[in-house]
């Protein structure tokens, strides 16, 4: 299961970002998955709660986790489509495109703390 290794990297991110102090007072971590970016969200939470009672300094976090659908570009008509039933095709002109610009992302979108 990948996702315990992606919590730890996510979680070593924040602790090189922010201080001991700072991270006390963390409450929630906003994340983006793209859905092509392969993570299952729902393995996500369950590897950050498993996380979470391994670590005591993050017990009081939550994670939300925002996924995001795939995006192509169309380089003939210069329109951006979204990718239904994994069918890679323009919403105007119906023609294939392989121009992904939404949907592999995996980010730290925003990071809570109490006042």
């Amino acid at each position: 299961m990948h996702e315990v290794s992606l919590v730890r990297s996510i979680l070593n991110t924040l602790e090189e970002q922010f201080s001991p102090e700072e991270l006390q007072q963390l409450k929630q971590i906003d994340l983006q998955i793209g859905i092509f970016a392969n993570v299952e969200p729902l393995l996500m939470q369950n590897a950050f709660e498993a996380v979470k009672e391994t670590d005591g300094r993050y017990r009081q976090v939550v994670l939300h986790i925002e996924s995001l659908p795939i995006k192509i570009y169309c380089e003939d008509c210069g329109v951006s489509s979204l990718v239904e039933n994994y069918v890679f095709v323009c919403s105007r002109c119906k023609k294939p495109s392989n121009q992904l610009i939404q949907g592999t992302e995996l980010l730290i979108k925003r990071v809570h703390f109490d006042d």
